[in-house]
């Protein structure tokens, strides 16, 4: 069963013409990959999920609703959290309070997702859990980003490039983070550190200049050097 379908979504900046009919599949309790370089249209695309930037053409399924033309707080009500790739940590809160303030967005209780749980998963985030945000490192920001969504308890996670920028040890945490989180939550994942998302992924979509150019599974994606090559550089 598909948990997201996009189909054919056309989605613009005012005039300029960013996404060209990109048709994706999420299917439950999948992972997967929507890779491509800097540019390619990766965020446009979860942005149009979550009804930041409202594809003009196409239509989007979550859980076989039409969610396109809804704003992006009742998506996000719906059951489909963003992960954004600026994070936008509430610098003056707390590591807590980042994480208490988002149970007012969840209108179907305490779920899977708690604050006990957040700790045991992120055993960092509870360390630092009096700490404000704008004294976080960007690897401590990132976990807080990805936790806080959590607390609305997603069906969906879309989650933004949340390697970019980060040590090679955050890195490996942020993965370890993942494999957690994707036993009870579907993750649309957009990334271009190829690497990472293959370890990761249960199937792909390599994205260029706003285009769906390849999909496949992980073993199938890494098998074709032309196109890791052509579409990514590697």
């Amino acid at each position: 069963m598909n948990e997201l379908e996009v189909r054919d979504i056309n989605s613009y900046y005012g005039k300029s013409h960013i996404l060209f009919g990109v048709s994706l599949d999420v299917a439950q309790g999948q992972v997967v990959g929507l890779i491509g370089r800097n540019g390619a249209g990766k965020s446009t695309t979860l942005k149009s999920i979550i009804g930041l930037v409202p594809p003009r053409q196409g239509s989007i399924t979550y859980q076989g609703r039409n969610i396109c033309g809804l704003p992006s707080h009742r998506i996000a009500k719906l059951g489909v959290g963003f992960v954004p790739e600026d994070r936008r940590v509430f610098s003056d809160l707390t590591v807590l309070d980042n994480l208490e303030i988002m149970k007012q967005v969840n209108p179907r209780g305490e779920g899977q997702w708690s604050v006990e749980r957040i700790f045991d998963l992120f055993p960092k985030l509870a360390q630092l859990k009096d700490n404000r945000g704008m004294d976080l490192s960007g690897g401590e920001q990132q976990m807080v980003t990805i936790a806080r969504t959590l607390m609305i308890n997603p069906s969906v996670l879309l989650l933004d490039e949340p390697t970019e920028g980060l040590a090679p040890l955050i890195v490996r945490e942020i993965k370890r983070l993942i494999q957690e989180v994707r036993k009870t939550t579907t993750i649309l994942l957009a990334e271009q550190n190829l690497r990472f998302v293959l370890d990761l992924i249960d199937y792909g979509y390599v994205i260029d200049q706003g285009k769906v150019v390849l999909q496949g599974t992980a073993a199938e994606l890494d098998a074709d050097e032309h196109a890791k090559q052509k579409y990514l550089g590697v």
